[in-house]
């Protein structure tokens, strides 16, 4: 009798061990949000499925509860709960009624870099959080992309980058400094080494390359000026828009005639800004002069979109969130004007009540594209040499909140997406 009694308690030991889950709430009450989809990526790192609860408690985490993950939680400061069968039934009947749903993450997303191999003279906001997150990545650069190696990674994180062959647009006010001509100097020498004779040739096929990787089904993620010079350069593929301080020739007499819009992922018939002089590359871009009458990151906002947990999986997943309005923050593209942006892209969040979009999604062939307008979310006016972002005095940042929700999206079931 004795030893039937232990059998029966070992029994329901191992039967409560199993019913019990782990849940990382993404709502107020979580002490480190950035931490918390690192956890997410380990815990898929070895080899076991999270459930991402859309819309449930700010974009929960659910996982079996296994003491190694309850560890890990522990070590990086993320709260957490441990719950019961019964606890998990009312959450996945509240899921059923409600405008929530669950999207099941099945493996870590091989995640890649676009960055150069030397130090520039600013940061990068996703670097910033995969380095915080403990989100491990790999950076790539022209010559790896150009000999196809993009294949190998399921994410492309498009750094802080000039399309166009202008370095930046920095000629007026950095043109003598020594980091700039260094940049100048680097890149001049790379596109020669790869066969190119001129930069802006390069990054034209750097791009094109970048559009066949999304094509094939690859994810890209790009902030900054990476947004509207990538387009840029796509448009331009058949004419010369860098003037002669930029690559030796001017630019050709037809230059704006002869974008082509058809080439492009999210913008169109926008005009390019030729002038070396003039610190913009083109309309699509909202420059902070153009913008809210009152200015400072307690002045600005921009609002993320409601969507259909049930319909719309992928835009509700991107804009998972403890907050439906986040600080405005600049950068050398601040915002993207609405005008120019095409009808089949899905608009995620923007300045209400201005033309300002901040944050769009697309598809193009099977994979996706993801823009994020502004350098970094928790400095408001970066600049050239500022130093760096340090996350750890932003630990529930809600703009950085979204660089990361674009991390896990590759890793949910592809058959359960659609736009």
């Amino acid at each position: 009798m004795k030893r039937l009694l232990t059998l029966l308690t070992l029994c329901f030991l191992f039967h409560s061990a199993f019913s019990q889950k782990l849940l990382i709430h993404m709502d107020l009450e979580q002490s480190d949000h950035l931490k918390a989809y690192g956890v997410a990526y380990w815990v898929l790192e070895q080899g076991v499925n999270v459930e991402w609860l859309l819309n449930y408690r700010g974009g929960s985490f659910l996982m079996d509860h296994i003491p190694a993950i309850e560890r890990e939680c522990r070590i990086r400061g993320v709260n957490f709960l441990v719950i019961n069968a019964g606890t998990i039934a009312q959450i996945y009947t509240q899921i059923e009624q409600e405008n929530m749903d669950i999207v099941l993450l099945e493996k870590a997303p091989r995640i890649s870099i676009y960055a150069p191999p030397s130090k520039q003279a600013w940061d990068d906001a996703v670097m910033l959080a995969l380095d915080y997150a403990e989100i491990p990545y790999e950076t790539v650069w022209d010559k790896q992309v150009l000999e196809g190696e993009l294949d190998k990674y399921d994410w492309l994180h498009l750094h802080h980058e000039d399309f166009t062959g202008q370095y930046g647009k920095f000629y007026a006010n950095y043109r003598n400094a020594d980091w700039y001509q260094d940049q100048v100097e680097k890149n001049e020498a790379a596109a020669k080494e790869l066969g190119f004779s001129k930069v802006s040739e390069l990054k034209k096929a750097v791009a094109v390359e970048i559009k066949r990787y999304v094509g094939a089904g690859g994810f890209l993620f790009a902030m900054c000026s990476a947004t509207d010079t990538f387009d840029i350069a796509l448009a331009a593929l058949q004419t010369d828009i860098c003037a002669e301080v930029f690559d030796g020739d001017p630019l050709a007499p037809q230059a704006q005639q002869q974008l082509d819009f058809g080439n492009t992922f999210a913008f169109e018939n926008f005009e390019i800004i030729s002038d070396p002089m003039i610190y913009e590359y083109s309309n699509i871009d909202i420059p902070p002069s153009f913008a809210a009458p009152l200015r400072g990151p307690d002045a600005e906002f921009f609002k993320l979109f409601d969507f259909s947990a049930k319909y719309d999986p992928v835009p509700t997943m991107l804009t998972q969130c403890h907050v439906s309005a986040i600080k405005g923050f600049m950068g050398q593209t601040t915002g993207f004007r609405k005008t120019f942006i095409k009808k089949s892209i899905v608009i995620m969040g923007e300045a209400e009540g201005t033309d300002q979009v901040k944050y769009l999604h697309g598809n193009f062939g099977k994979g996706t594209f993801t823009y994020y307008a502004g350098h970094d979310p928790e400095d408001y006016q970066h600049y050239v040499n500022d130093p760096p972002t340090q996350l750890v005095l932003h630990k529930n940042s809600p703009g950085y909140r979204l660089i990361l929700n674009n991390i896990l999206f590759p890793a949910a079931r592809k058959k359960k997406l659609k736009t």
